[in-house]
């Protein structure tokens, strides 16, 4: 994405926020944080690294003026991996900078139909961010930070702003495309996946899931980001004026005498880090703690539409989530990644345990375990979204959130009462499963997961 100054438009190019490069005698160079070894670079290559490394340059700042092939490369090179943020200039003002978070798809070449706009994605948010306007698309692989009215104008379809030249207004145009925030007029109100899904609904998914979006884990869970700058809330919330009315307390020692499991299985319920790695659980454990807690009992249908019954309650009665089992441990199982068939009461294989993406997958959830040990099981909560979405608007992604919640309590408590222990997890790398159980995220997500295991006493 490299080109001279052409009526009065030009790039400006700089190193992404977390991004760098080292460099080192001999034309070698390191790119962080991706650790990636360049070597045999020109001095003219070492000299662009460098002074990108010190801030937003253009062409005429680089080696050769840009007529350098090698100086050129490099830089096309960094784009297209997502290393650079890529500015449109035009008579010495910038008009939008493109950041990357992910690696883009190749960029359209140029057409005669540049121009020719589209109409902007239904899911495209535009906001404000440390005092900066941006545009962000949840299935983008950037955002796009709006420096000039008459770029706000284009983007929303609005009258006004500043004019844009023609070679600019196809530039822009050009790069709405290549970053997902343009779509075919009518298409995604005409198709099932885009139709059902809100702008809300998918630009959370996105926010609040690591994996395409969030990466840096500096900036991602709990970081205690307040910490020093205010005070944490008191675990009280504080009382309302009046006269309290006293409750009675259960006597939690007569009903443990008297057999009350799920008593017992409240009140002994805890967060479970630390597993013995000598004693997994077994194949029959894994078979019992699913047949209680998420398999289906009965199938109705009424219409067209199909109803299941699971031991947790679910809003309609849908039952859009599915569980996959990664297991590393287990007696009487091999291990891989396997997919709870909820009607049939069988576990079937997705992938080995070997494939890369299990442990993108794996190593997040060790951060919550003592001493960094990986789980012995480790469940992920999927959405088929398309069964909550085909009956609900505005709220199916809160519902499904509130599905996770009491199938992780289901099973929390299940495990308990089994002597197993658990822990839940806030997070789960969206992307890594996604590419595990080979589905659209737009068609199946995750949403949760869940380490089981055998307690270390």
């Amino acid at each position: 994405m490299t080109a001279p100054a052409v009526a009065g438009r030009e790039f400006a190019y700089a190193f992404r926020s977390g991004a760098s490069a080292m460099t080192a005698p001999g034309g070698v160079a390191v790119l962080l944080p991706a650790k990636q070894r360049l070597t045999g670079l020109t001095p003219a290559q070492i000299q662009t690294l460098k002074a990108l490394g010190r801030g937003q340059v253009t062409l005429d700042d680089l080696p050769g003026g840009g007529a350098d092939p090698a100086v050129t490369g490099i830089l096309n090179d960094l784009v297209g991996q997502g290393f650079l943020t890529v500015t449109m200039r035009s008579a010495g003002s910038d008009l939008y900078t493109l950041r990357p978070f992910d690696t883009p798809p190749p960029r359209p070449p140029a057409t005669p139909h540049d121009a020719a706009l589209g109409e902007l994605s239904k899911f495209a948010v535009i906001h404000r961010v440390e005092g900066r306007c941006v545009a962000e698309h949840p299935l983008s692989w950037c955002d796009i930070e709006i420096h000039d009215a008459g770029v706000l104008a284009v983007l929303t379809g609005l009258p006004g702003g500043a004019a844009l030249t023609p070679q600019v207004s196809a530039e822009l145009a050009r790069d709405l495309k290549w970053a997902g925030f343009i779509a075919q007029p009518g298409t995604e109100d005409s198709e099932f996946t885009t139709r059902s899904w809100g702008a809300h609904e998918l630009w959370f998914h996105r926010k609040s899931t690591f994996g395409v979006r969030a990466k840096d884990w500096g900036r991602f869970g709990p970081t205690k980001w307040a910490a020093g700058s205010y005070p944490p809330l008191p675990a009280r919330k504080a009382e309302y004026p009046g006269p309290a009315v006293a409750l009675e307390q259960a006597d939690l020692d007569e009903l443990r005498v008297t057999g009350d499991a799920l008593t017992s299985a409240i009140e002994d319920r805890t967060s479970c880090r630390d597993f013995d790695t000598t004693s997994a659980p077994t194949l029959d454990q894994l078979g019992e703690f699913l047949y209680r807690t998420h398999r289906n009992r009965t199938l109705r249908v009424i219409g067209d539409e199909e109803f299941g019954s699971r031991p947790y309650p679910s809003g309609g009665g849908l039952y859009e989530l599915e569980v996959y089992a990664v297991v590393r441990q287990c007696q009487g199982l091999s291990a891989g990644m396997y997919h709870y068939d909820s009607f049939d009461h069988v576990l079937r294989p997705v992938t080995d345990i070997d494939n890369p993406a299990i442990d993108r997958l794996l190593t997040p959830s060790s951060l919550t375990l003592s001493g960094g040990q990986l789980p012995q099981i480790f469940f992920v909560f999927a959405a088929r979204v398309g069964r909550i979405m085909w009956t609900y608007e505005q709220i199916p992604y809160a519902v499904m959130l509130k599905h996770v919640g009491v199938l992780t309590q289901t099973m929390s408590l299940v495990a308990t009462d089994m002597g197993l222990g658990t822990v839940a997890q806030g997070y789960c790398d969206t992307a890594a499963f996604a590419e595990l159980a080979g589905v659209d995220e737009l068609t199946e997500c995750a949403l949760g997961s869940l380490v089981l295991g055998t307690p270390k006493l």
